[in-house]
């Protein structure tokens, strides 16, 4: 784990700011189009030249995608909203408690969405109006990728420019290696076990990405790895019990494998008849692990001669890893708590 940080005076409260990749506001064709045009029109996440990506943006993929996705969002729609926003606030709402229990109940503590509502500047806002001066960001994304991480400090540049704030800024760039957040992986883990029997074949599938961006230098699917056999360690997974594969591609550039899906079909031929699905890069369910792997992945492995498909829950609001952001948190702040005028 590693943070950048804004140079400036120490004076002023500080506080904390969640950040999730974002959604749609409704299971609708309409808002989820809203949400893929601020998404799909990062160049962090789509890396193909502008005069080339956007007509094919707004000529195809918006004319098209939205309504298939929305079908998708629908399956997994609460009565509450979208699974990562219900999660991420509630994250935000106990992890001010624990905070304010370990250092003091005024230390606020907010959420926004890269993409969608709430954005991180109206999350910066909100931090803002109560006084705050110095705001610590956590990106909930455990490996660091250009694509997400690096996107979130072209929206917090973005808003520094913008506002011209004084805000003093501090991110977290990963925390793929966290011992808290690696225990509570192990411990959902366990949970999972005790509820659904033995853990014959675990598959650990993490986000995709495309392969030219790891060829370019990024860290990303080191990352994963390092998450991956630390995780298998800690739950004391034996060799060949465990696999990595990645999801979520898109386009037809090669992407990280071996691809999950793939990876769910051929064990199913190959006899396996229990698979147990894990996704430790998401830290909230959503529609990648939710309607992903819990629907689509279990319909291929199940229809490739599969008996028994589990989807394990992604951490959520489980105490352990509250308890790891809470940690986390409290030793990227202790110089500013520390400070005079700090809060």
């Amino acid at each position: 784990m590693s943070a950048s940080v804004e140079p400036g005076s120490r004076r002023g409260a500080a506080g904390v700011l969640l950040v999730a990749l974002g959604t749609p506001e409704s299971p609708t064709a309409p808002a989820v189009r809203r949400y893929l045009r601020e998404f799909l029109s990062d160049p962090r996440v789509v890396q193909i030249p502008r005069l080339l990506w956007l007509p094919i943006l707004h000529g195809i993929v918006l004319r098209t995608r939205p309504r298939v996705s929305a079908e998708k969002y629908a399956l997994i729609w609460t009565p509450e909203g979208s699974p990562l926003k219900v999660h991420t606030e509630r994250q935000a709402k106990l992890l001010r408690g624990y905070l304010g229990e370990q250092i003091r109940p005024s230390l606020p503590v907010e959420y926004g969405m890269r993409y969608g509502k709430p954005s991180i500047a109206e999350g910066l806002d909100r931090l803002a109006a109560s006084g705050i001066e110095r705001v610590l960001v956590i990106p909930l994304y455990p490996q660091y990728t250009e694509s997400t991480t690096a996107s979130v400090e072209d929206a917090l540049e973005a808003y520094r420019s913008r506002k011209r704030s004084r805000v003093q800024l501090r991110m977290v760039r990963h925390f793929h290696d966290l011992h808290g957040y690696i225990r509570a992986l192990a411990r959902q883990l366990l949970a999972h076990q005790e509820k659904n029997g033995l853990i014959e074949r675990l598959l650990m599938s993490f986000h995709g990405l495309p392969q030219r961006a790891v060829d370019l230098g990024d860290p990303y699917r080191d990352e994963c790895e390092q998450t991956a056999a630390l995780l298998a360690r800690e739950f004391g997974l034996r060799e060949g019990q465990w696999q990595i594969a990645f999801q979520s591609r898109f386009g037809r550039a090669r992407w990280l494998q071996p691809y999950t899906a793939a990876t769910l079909e051929a064990w199913a031929r190959q006899g396996v008849q229990r698979v147990d699905v894990f996704c430790p890069g998401f830290v909230s369910d959503c529609l990648e692990t939710l309607e992903e792997i819990g629907i689509e992945g279990r319909r291929t492995f199940l229809a490739a001669g599969g008996r028994e498909f589990h989807l394990v829950p992604c951490l959520n609001e489980r105490d352990e890893w509250i308890r790891a952001l809470s940690d986390l948190a409290q030793k990227e702040l202790r110089d500013w708590i520390a400070a005079p005028g700090g809060a």
